[in-house]
């Protein structure tokens, strides 16, 4: 959602902080904006709704320079996407802040302040901060260190702040709760930023904030505190990422770049987790074994495209390990006071490690006091990865486009290494985890396999332009891989989609049939194909036009009404794997078609950090 960049250094900081922004556009945003300290400690401002190009352009008009400075794009949540609602925000034009997360007791703080006689320029609950750490606090003696610990102690809800202040020229402060923040070390300077791709161009030495920490930058020195306000050590972690690895290269945009990248990325996750055709248990921490042992059952949490993951990974645990699994929305279950048994693994989903909704799931669940915790997650210094027992990397590399695509197949990957290794204690013998692990093992080229059909799908998605609506159908394992190339299809081509069981077309979808909706099947070769075809005679007998991908030795035949795309014939159990990836093809070349803007839909954003 919102990014934060922020500069201490000798040099102007205000090319690293554009930069920074430009690398933070994946997560979404609709105003961009920046403050610096000019060499008479003066604060400039420029801020734009719109893309970074647009605030790129005003300050080529008007240009800003300065050593210290803070830069942000904004996800509206607190008033509309307007150029008084774009952060940073000034109070008096001494002190600036940028935010990301949300204040929940803003309302109140207002109210406080407009009784003081506080001006308000914006609708922004942020506003309210920088109101506190001047007029309550700076105004009455403290310096911007002190300010920003007394204010943050009286902040309900999530925050991620930079700061700066005319007053305290020679330094940055920053703090978090809820809502991530790094610190990029360099050499006489420093940076923070709501991402380490951010700052990659500058420096691959980071510290990773933890909850209510304050820290205090200036360019020889470097100070955190604890929530409790007692100096802290935070170690300094070097990121195996490079400034280019988030580059499109050859690609016209990040989300095919990533679906070309899924074969490398699938070997990645499987590198150095099988050895002698076994899952190696250490993979997933070193209390693992001791762990699994305990384990009588599964909740998994998630939501998106990790949620539909997580369906697919409960069909595993409970076919292949013969082990109980729900499934549930995190959002639902924060507020629906579960009940967890003993024994229960709770595995958590997230891309980013940072999905607010999902974070909180896991705290309430581990409050209960019953369960062990799971992550599997894309990022290793993740707020998810730290709050959790057990770990699993999915190892996808950078993901810039809203709409997952590599984040979604390693999860799936390093799901089905966990049905695995628990499965081992509920039933799965030697040979037959020896005959999963070498179907597991061939994912990665039949992956590339799939993405030869790249061409045929790209003329297929022509016939979608005109489309306004669209229904998916699948059974077993393909009903959530039908769910999210829904998801996939309305996220970035606004088309509406939905996804059902195809046996489920009779309760009510089929009464939506006619011959302007598309239905796009999924059919792989197993027990349920014979159904399947029988329910897709249901929508063809409603004059529907059928779109199938089905695996070569289903006996699909193209024919009136009927398009079919023959998929490599591949083994059940990774059958969810690679029909995926036909889907997201088609989403994305529907979405070219459409003219849309492909990484970077309508009101979405990559890392959803509030509720």
């Amino acid at each position: 959602m919102c990014g934060i960049v922020g500069a201490i250094a000798e040099r102007d900081v205000t090319p690293i902080l554009l930069e920074g922004l430009r690398r933070l556009e994946y997560r979404g945003y609709d105003s961009a904006g920046l403050a610096v300290l000019d060499s008479k400690h003066h604060l400039q401002r420029a801020r734009k709704p719109g893309k970074v190009a647009m605030l790129e352009q005003a300050l080529s008009a008007s240009p800003i320079h300065g050593t210290v400075g803070i830069a942000h794009t904004r996800w509206a949540t607190h008033g509309e996407p307007t150029e008084s609602n774009a952060h940073p925000h000034i109070c008096n034009q001494t002190v600036a802040v940028v935010h990301n997360g949300i204040i929940e007791n803003h309302d109140t703080l207002r109210e406080q302040q407009r009784a003081k006689g506080y001006t308000f320029t914006s609708d922004t609950d942020t506003e309210t901060i920088v109101h506190e750490i001047y007029e309550n606090h700076i105004n009455k003696g403290l310096d911007l260190l002190a300010a920003v610990q007394a204010t943050v102690k009286g902040l309900h809800g999530a925050y991620a702040l930079g700061v700066i202040s005319k007053q305290d020229p020679q330094r940055l402060i920053t703090a978090r709760m809820g809502s991530p923040l790094v610190i990029g070390v360099g050499i006489g300077e420093y940076f923070i930023a709501s991402d380490v791709a951010a700052l990659l161009p500058v420096t691959r030495r980071f510290i990773f904030l933890e909850e209510g920490d304050v820290a205090d930058l200036t360019r020889q020195s470097l100070r955190i505190f604890d929530r409790t306000g007692k100096q802290v050590e935070r170690e300094i972690k070097e990121s195996e990422l490079s400034a280019d690895a988030v580059e499109l290269g050859q690609y016209r945009h990040y989300m095919q770049k990533e679906i070309f990248e899924q074969p490398r990325a699938i070997a990645d996750t499987l590198e150095g987790r099988i050895v002698n055709d076994q899952v190696i248990e250490q993979s997933f921490g070193h209390q693992a074994s001791e762990i699994f042992e305990q384990i009588k059952e599964v909740r998994i949490i998630a939501c998106g495209t990790s949620y539909h993951a997580g369906l697919i990974a409960s069909y595993w645990f409970e076919s292949l390990a013969d082990i109980p699994c729900r499934v549930e929305v995190a959002s639902e279950f924060r507020y629906r006071q579960p009940h967890l048994r003993k024994n229960t693994l709770v595995v958590t989903i997230s891309q980013s490690g940072e999905t607010a909704d999902t974070l909180a799931a896991l705290k309430e669940a581990k409050a209960s006091g019953n369960v062990h915790s799971l992550a599997v997650c894309n990022v290793a210094e993740s707020s998810l990865t730290r709050e959790s027992d057990l770990i699993l990397l999915t190892r996808a590399g950078p993901e810039i486009g809203v709409a997952s695509t590599k984040g979604f197949t390693t999860q799936l990957t390093a799901l089905l290494l966990l049905v695995l290794v628990l499965g081992r204690r509920h039933g799965i013998s030697a040979k037959r985890e020896k005959e999963l692990v070498h179907h597991l093992e061939q994912v990665a080229a039949k992956v590339e396999k799939v993405l030869e059909m790249d061409e045929s799908i790209r003329l297929l998605s022509e016939q979608f332009g005109d489309k306004e609506h669209a229904l998916f159908l699948g059974r077993g394992t393909m009903y959530p891989v039908a769910m999210e190339g829904a998801l996939k299809l309305k996220e970035i081509s606004y088309i509406h989609a939905e996804a059902y069981p195809a046996g489920e077309l009779k309760h009510g979808p089929l009464a939506l049939v006619d011959s302007e909706m598309p239905i796009i099947a999924v059919a792989p070769n197993n027990e349920l194909l014979e159904k399947l075809k029988s329910n897709l005679q249901e929508v063809r007998a409603r004059g529907g036009k059928l779109f199938v991908f089905a695996d070569g030795e289903a006996g699909f035949k193209s024919e009136v009404d009927v398009t079919v795309l023959d998929v490599e014939s591949i083994n059940d159990v990774i059958a969810p794997i690679i029909f995926s990836i036909p889907l997201q093809l088609l989403s994305y070349h529907v979405a070219v078609i459409k003219g849309t803007d492909v990484d970077k839909p309508r009101n979405l954003a990559k890392a959803v950090t509030v509720e």
